[in-house]
């Protein structure tokens, strides 16, 4: 079975090819800039060499089409021909109340995804772009929506549930949600597998640790706590939210700045996390450059960042009553060995010590950066949210 998996921004579309029945990436890529001037796919050949190709797309079908005219070219393609794809598996950010599982997508389910896009308006909308020129080009070819709130949806009431008045969740929905589910989802399944452990009587904090990030406590295989809320912006010091901060705080600066709400979102998501503070960059890698420089505002970010994230895993073993396996992945939790450091320093008291030396080696591999004397297992996942997408998209046509 070969499965198409599309995640789909406001302008972007990633894409992976798999062969299921091999095990196999066949191709991959993305487009970005759609709708812009300069837009382009950007693929990955076999041997590992990037190519550009540019195209003006000024909408998600003509992507998709370019995407499938790639697939199937001479020159570039991975298949013969577009009836080799036998489905399609689609990222769904947020799934609301409604969806605790990957579903087939049907006109009754995206409908009901449709009435979550208030609670997603920069996501939700993308991902069913991406569902309706699959649908134009590919009619007959069944598609899976992946929903990165579902993995979430195991968390209790009391965790889940904002102290605001209960109205305002039974009109709006009001509560944490979770993000960057899939990913979750995966690395803690992949981590017991790695460790040849089974889920039962496990105590696991997942960090997905980017540009945006996340952590999850999960016990017995089930998420039981996560940073991310009602959306993406709560939790963690990201490149460019906020994470926490005291809702005083923001009609403070929204009365003093004279924002409206659009202003005081833009500042908050797109102003403010590590480029914020550091004045920077968002990007970690050149946060990290400025504060080996000597640089005090982008040092002091990188303090921030990892603080925080120290703060999150000694909350949820709190709520886990304990911790067997700490898992790092993403883009910085997978190859900065500063960040993993920093945040398992001085947390022996907790049975977690680090072998430095293995640490600084890991980059993107699969490994324990834990010594040998440590009781609690800290590892690095590479995460693959594709492959998991992939998997889901296969089981459910199984069945």
């Amino acid at each position: 079975m070969k499965v198409l998996v599309l995640n789909c921004g406001s302008s972007s579309i990633k894409y992976k090819l798999f062969d299921m029945d091999a095990k196999s990436v066949i191709a991959q890529g993305g487009i970005e800039k759609i709708g812009l001037n300069g837009s382009f796919l950007k693929l990955t050949l076999p041997n590992g060499e990037k190519k550009i190709l540019e195209k003006d797309i000024p909408e998600h079908t003509v992507g998709v089409e370019f995407i499938l005219d790639t697939l199937t070219s001479a020159e570039y393609g991975a298949i013969k021909s577009l009836d080799e794809i036998n489905a399609v598996g689609h990222r769904m950010v947020h799934g609301g109340e409604k969806f605790s599982s990957s579903v087939l997508l049907t006109e009754e389910v995206l409908a009901a995804f449709k009435a979550c896009n208030d609670l997603a308006p920069l996501h939700n909308p993308a991902n069913l772009k991406g569902v309706d020129a699959v649908t134009a080009i590919l009619p007959n070819v069944p598609q899976v929506g992946v929903f990165d709130t579902a993995f979430h949806k195991t968390m209790p009431d009391y965790a889940y549930m904002y102290a605001v008045p209960y109205e305002l969740y039974e009109k709006y929905g009001v509560r944490r949600y979770g993000f960057h589910g899939t990913s979750h989802r995966y690395v803690s399944k992949r981590v017991l597998e790695f460790l040849g452990m089974q889920p039962e009587g496990t105590r696991i904090i997942t960090c997905h640790i980017g540009n945006g990030g996340s952590i999850s406590a999960i016990k017995d295989g089930k998420c039981v706590d996560t940073s991310m809320g009602l959306t993406p912006l709560e939790g963690l010091m990201m490149g460019t939210r906020s994470g926490d901060i005291d809702g005083g705080a923001i009609s403070f600066i929204q009365e003093k700045e004279g924002l409206d709400a659009s202003g005081i979102s833009n500042l908050l998501n797109k102003k403010s996390g590590v480029l914020g503070v550091s004045g920077v960059s968002s990007d970690m890698r050149e946060l990290d450059a400025a504060a080996k420089a000597g640089n005090p505002r982008a040092i002091l970010a990188e303090k921030m960042y990892n603080y925080r994230i120290k703060k999150y895993v000694g909350a949820y073993a709190a709520a886990l009553g304990g911790v067997d396996i700490i898992v790092f992945t993403g883009g910085v939790g997978e190859n900065q060995a500063s960040c993993r450091e920093a945040v398992c320093k001085n947390m022996e008291y907790m049975g977690i010590k680090i072998d430095d030396a293995v640490n600084n080696k890991i980059h993107g591999e699969e490994a324990v950066i834990s010594s040998d004397d440590s009781k609690v297992k800290v590892v690095v996942i590479p995460t693959d949210e594709e492959l998991m997408i992939a998997s889901d998209t296969m089981d459910i046509l199984s069945k």
